[in-house]
C-alpha cells in the first residue's frame, strides 16, 4: 500500500508563493494520477489539480493560471506550486493517489 506524505505547507501573505509536495512510498506510484485536493473549514473537500502519469494535467477553475501541478518520477515525488495566494486558498491541502490520502498540510494565506 502506498503512503503519501504532504509538506511545505505554511503561513503567506496574499500574492505570495509556495510549493508544496506529495512524497509517496511503499510502492512506485508514477503509473498512477495523481491529485491534490483541499479542504477549508466549514467546506467540503475539493479537487484542486490532478496529473496523469504521462503529465496531462487539469485544474480547478479557481485556481487555473495561478497553480501548477507537476511530478518527477524518479523523486516518486507530485508538487504543487501555487502562486498569487489568495485568502481564500486557506485549506489544508491533501494529495491524493492510489486509493490513499495523505495527512494534509496545512495552507493559511492572511496578511
Amino acid at each position: 500500500q502506498v503512503q503519501l506524505v504532504e509538506s511545505g505547507g505554511g503561513l503567506v501573505q496574499p500574492g505570495g508563493s509556495l510549493n508544496l509536495s506529495c512524497a509517496a512510498s511503499g510502492r512506485i506510484f508514477s503509473l498512477w494520477p495523481t491529485g491534490w485536493y483541499r479542504q477549508a473549514p466549514g467546506k467540503q473537500r475539493e479537487l484542486v489539480a490532478i496529473i496523469t502519469s504521462n503529465g496531462v494535467t487539469n485544474y480547478a477553475d479557481s485556481v487555473k493560471g495561478r497553480f501548477t501541478i507537476s511530478r518527477d518520477n524518479t523523486k516518486n515525488t507530485v508538487y504543487l506550486q501555487m502562486n498569487s495566494l489568495k485568502p481564500e486558498d486557506t485549506a489544508v491541502y491533501y494529495c491524493y493517489a492510489m486509493a490513499a490520502w495523505g495527512s494534509g498540510t496545512l495552507v493559511t494565506v492572511s496578511s
